[in-house]
């Protein structure tokens, strides 16, 4: 009997057959190849069967029957994930949540919205802008990136530092677990200290302890003006400084904080076929925004006049600001284009990393350093989210797997994390003992086993059972 098939496996599909509908059980050639697509083109074996329910009592019933078979389940949502969590191991089903696709209309009176898990985050963000409001989370893959995925990894992306992460969005959480439990936290109550807040438990496991089905999500007041301005700068500490001084100048209202080295910058303007709208160039390269409730004047005023300043005290080489929605728009797109540009480059290593702030230019001139000395040849397309000490470090080397190494320990040394907002997944895991004590990973893998015993969630991701 070949290895990838199972004695169980007709008699898993004769049960799973009886209780789904037609659409929500793929087999055999039915399984479209987008199942095993990968975005950094890694190994993916071919899927046992896909399952792709459309209703809670779906999911509920396939995974008591997948728990019975000990058929272990890797499950996906848009399939942008960058730790590999969504590629299929040998003998694994999917458990595609794409028909999870459910959206309530925005409740403007709590100021929350109910998605089911396979809803795309740019659903979510327009039907919060359709009724005056925002969604705090904004990551590139917008488009494709799902409710469930942005949870299970708790996602960061473009303005952590007026939002917060995904974490901080979650208001409640519907779930499935392994045995086919539903366990439904959506009361969305500002104040419950009734016990453990279980939902939170869910944000960030990458699937392995349960299976978010619906999310009750926290909207904010929608921004009355925002604008933002591209600056080309001397250095990373003038960058620095930069950031410090607009945060205490204008406070909350400073939502943005981008940066990107040289090489990135302007391969993401071509990628983006933006002309590159500054006169002169510079080393390092910062994308700043601002959104306030106020008027146009109140806001803009002070974001001028700190960066005029900034201007004269030689913190910024150059500045354009955006006048106009096309103009904002075309800015955000240079940075959005950043990880298209990466992906056609060879030699491509990489980092999801995060440092502390304030040791960011310490650790750009120390890990640059040490990865030269490695392969002289490197080249460097960092870029990032420099407001909260989440680098994209992205670097081109024949040594890849001698320089991921030395860049991993080097974060560990700076008392950084090996994933700032990627998650742990497949790729990672290895590396999980630089950000993790031993007590932090065996409180984890304890956690595992007494929500998924017969370990079918997300096997062999985060760590090996």
């Amino acid at each position: 009997m070949p290895d990838d098939i199972l004695p169980c496996d007709a008699d898993l599909i004769a049960r799973l057959s009886s209780m789904l509908p037609p659409a929500a059980l793929l087999t055999g050639a039915a399984i479209d190849p987008r199942y095993q697509e990968d975005r950094r083109a890694r190994f993916s074996a071919p899927p046992r069967l896909v399952i792709r329910p459309s209703s809670t009592a779906e999911l509920s019933a396939a995974l008591a029957a997948c728990n019975d078979a000990r058929q272990r389940l890797v499950i996906q949502g848009g399939r942008t994930g960058l730790s590999g969590a969504h590629r299929i191991q040998p003998a694994e089903a999917v458990l595609s949540l794409e028909r999870m696709t459910g959206l309530d209309a925005p409740d403007p009176e709590s100021r929350t919205i109910v998605a089911g898990s396979g809803v795309p985050l740019q659903r979510v963000q327009d039907a919060a802008d359709g009724a005056n409001l925002m969604f705090g989370v904004d990551i590139g893959s917008r488009g494709t990136a799902t409710v469930g995925g942005i949870i299970a990894t708790n996602a960061g992306g473009n303005r952590v530092i007026r939002y917060g992460m995904t974490r901080a969005q979650v208001a409640g959480l519907e779930v499935v677990l392994a045995d086919g439990s539903v366990l439904s936290c959506m009361r969305g109550l500002e104040k419950d200290n009734s016990g453990y807040d279980l939902k939170q438990l869910f944000v960030g496991s990458e699937g392995t302890l349960g299976v978010v089905t619906r999310a009750l999500l926290t909207l904010h007041a929608k921004p009355q003006f925002e604008t933002n301005a591209l600056l080309a700068m001397p250095s990373v500490e003038a960058a620095m400084a930069l950031l410090q001084g607009l945060r205490s100048r204008l406070g909350e209202t400073l939502s943005a904080f981008e940066f990107m080295t040289e090489d990135i910058y302007h391969g993401a303007a071509s990628e983006a076929g933006v002309s590159d709208p500054l006169t002169t160039a510079g080393p390092i390269y910062v994308l700043a925004e601002i959104q306030s409730q106020q008027g146009q004047e109140a806001a803009t005023d002070p974001f001028m006049e700190s960066l005029s300043d900034a201007i004269e005290n030689g913190l910024v080489l150059d500045a354009v600001i955006a006048n106009s929605m096309r103009e904002f728009l075309s800015l955000w797109e240079i940075r959005d284009s950043c990880a298209d540009y990466v992906r056609r480059q060879e030699g491509v290593a990489n980092g999801d990393i995060s440092v502390p702030v304030g040791r960011i230019p310490d650790f750009l001139d120390e890990s640059r350093r040490r990865l030269l000395k490695i392969d002289p040849a490197s080249r460097f397309l960092t870029f990032g989210h420099l407001a909260d000490g989440n680098l994209h470090y992205v670097f081109c080397t024949t040594r890849k797997e001698e320089a991921v190494a030395c860049l991993m320990n080097l974060v560990s040394d700076f008392s950084g994390s090996i994933s700032a907002e990627h998650g742990i997944g497949l790729d990672k895991k290895h590396w999980l003992p630089l950000a993790r004590s031993a007590a932090e990973i065996e409180t984890m893998k304890r956690l595992k086993i007494a929500l998924d015993p017969n370990n079918i969630l997300n096997s062999g991701r985060i760590f090996d059972p």
